[in-house]
């Protein structure tokens, strides 16, 4: 690691994360449990279902979706794993109930808490990129099987600062977080990520977790290896 670096900006699937909790347990389980979004009253499920009609209406010209025609919508986005804001909102909300309850358990791999603190004992900041809504994120830390994680992080970011897949994200990242570009590490599992941080500058590094393969010239199989 560059002796500059201030921040490190870490993704979470596949990377502090196994890519099957996320695939065989948290969308399973929002799937399973979406027809809950109709009980609830709150304004953040309000709104992400305005933005969701919105959406919809933009992309197909079909609008005045009633609320269960809707959840099918939704439903279709969650299936084929849309990385858009008011999917990534709602799924939030019922991974919220489900972590509260005990139904659900983040995983988090073991060479991970270590490090973290590592880096912070060493005057490193630490913050987290994911497609996942900022309270998904702070909830999947905070639930962790490896204990609450989330007092590591100082910062978090989804999509709503922009896509994963491009580089001027990182620009505005860097600026959110008070540091230039090339004092910035971007740790993810996916090559195309990690070729939008570096041409904005950063340093990036990819994790090859079990089920992956090295694809970029920096590559480790876990935290303890940076």
């Amino acid at each position: 690691m560059k002796s500059n670096i201030k921040y490190i900006l870490t993704d979470i699937e596949g990377t502090t994360t196994s890519v099957s909790f996320v695939y065989d347990v948290l969308f399973p389980y929002f799937r399973e449990h979406v027809a809950d979004l109709l009980s609830i009253t709150s304004s953040e499920v309000t709104n992400a279902f305005r933005d969701a009609r919105l959406l919809h209406e933009q992309e197909t010209g079909i609008s005045g979706l009633e609320d269960t025609a809707l959840l099918d919508v939704i439903l279709s986005w969650s299936l084929d794993d849309r990385k858009v804001t008011p999917l990534k909102t709602l799924q939030g909300i019922l991974w919220k109930n489900a972590y509260e309850s005990g139904a659900i358990k983040a995983h988090v791999y073991d060479d991970v808490p270590l490090a973290l603190s590592k880096w912070l004992t060493a005057g490193i900041q630490l913050a987290v990129f994911s497609s996942g809504s900022v309270a998904a994120q702070k909830l999947l830390f905070k639930y962790a099987n490896q204990g609450d994680l989330s007092s590591f992080f100082s910062a978090y970011f989804d999509t709503t600062s922009g896509s994963k897949r491009d580089a001027v994200t990182y620009s505005i990242i860097a600026e959110k977080l008070g540091c230039e570009p090339q004092e910035l590490l971007f740790l993810s599992d996916i090559q195309e990520e990690l070729v939008a941080a570096s041409t904005a500058g950063c340093d990036t590094i990819q994790l090859v977790r079990p089920g992956n393969f090295a694809t970029w010239h920096h590559a480790v199989n876990d935290f303890s290896q940076i």
